[in-house]
């Protein structure tokens, strides 16, 4: 008995530990390891995480500022072109004979510094009495952004410019070797004017005392609505009235569709 009392005491000591091999020794500190790299990898994806959205908050704010950008660029070209363009009241005067509308070719994005380009040749060589109006034809469009509405000028026809001239070898030598522009619109090397009724068209079109308005949803498509009592609802735009920037949306409440009448800010694409 004394025997086997001594054993059991020794087993259950304080002091005793099993033996380790060297190999789980080893195997401990490398599991640790990976452990810790693990969570080093971890925090590294939050911090990649975070810097996306960092550069996406970014990407927005450029988009933002290179808009702005464009507008003041179309606005200084705007002041100079009335700068350089002749008295309202010579303009008005009874055109020559043989007076007819051209278009000229541009590249997309630069018709306002064609214009001007075009306007400091006429001066310079004197061709005012044969080179009469350059015309960009533009028109103003409401723009819906971020719940606010904003005026802005849209191109009607992107990369063409409308010139009022008597077309002979010198004036057409002027125009066409002007700073941007790409050729007449035309068949060969015989610019096409344009009829009286399409230039009346066009120029009326720019005259539009109310602004078309640009949304960004039609007749159909899924929309999230933003604002009311309804807010972050789904539905389907059902009509569009533009004169009264008023969309009509289905809803589904309890399994059945019930139209809700919104103003265009209310409601963006899904």
């Amino acid at each position: 008995m004394g025997t086997e009392e001594k054993t059991v005491k020794n087993i259950t000591d304080d002091n005793y530990s099993v033996p380790v091999s060297e190999e789980e020794s080893t195997l401990s500190e490398e599991v640790d390891e990976v452990e810790d790299l693990e969570d080093k990898v971890e925090d590294l994806e939050d911090e990649v995480a975070d810097l996306e959205d960092e550069v996406a908050d970014l990407e927005g704010e450029v988009e933002d500022l290179e808009d702005e950008v464009a507008d003041l660029e179309d606005e200084v070209a705007d002041l100079e072109i009335e700068d350089l363009e002749e008295p309202q009241e010579e303009q008005e005067k009874p055109r020559p004979e043989g007076t007819e509308w051209y278009v000229i070719h541009s590249y997309s994005g630069y018709e306002n510094k064609v214009q001007k380009n075009l306007l400091h040749r006429i001066e310079s060589m004197g061709m005012q009495d044969k080179i009469f109006q350059i015309v960009v034809p533009t028109e103003e469009e409401v723009e819906l952004r971020d719940g606010q509405r904003r005026i802005i000028e849209r191109r009607v026809f992107p990369g063409y410019i409308l010139v009022e001239m008597i077309l002979d070898e010198d004036s057409w030598y002027v125009v066409r070797n002007t700073p941007g522009v790409t050729g007449f619109v035309g068949s060969g090397n015989s610019p096409t004017p344009l009829r009286p009724d399409e230039v009346d068209r066009i120029l009326k079109r720019m005259d539009a005392e109310a602004p078309k308005i640009k949304i960004s949803f039609k007749v159909g498509q899924k929309v999230r609505i933003v604002e009311g009592p309804f807010e972050d609802f789904m539905g389907t735009v059902d009509e569009i009235d533009l004169d009264r920037t008023r969309v009509r949306v289905l809803v589904n409440f309890f399994g059945r569709e019930t139209p809700i009448e919104l103003d265009f800010l209310q409601v963006e694409r899904a």
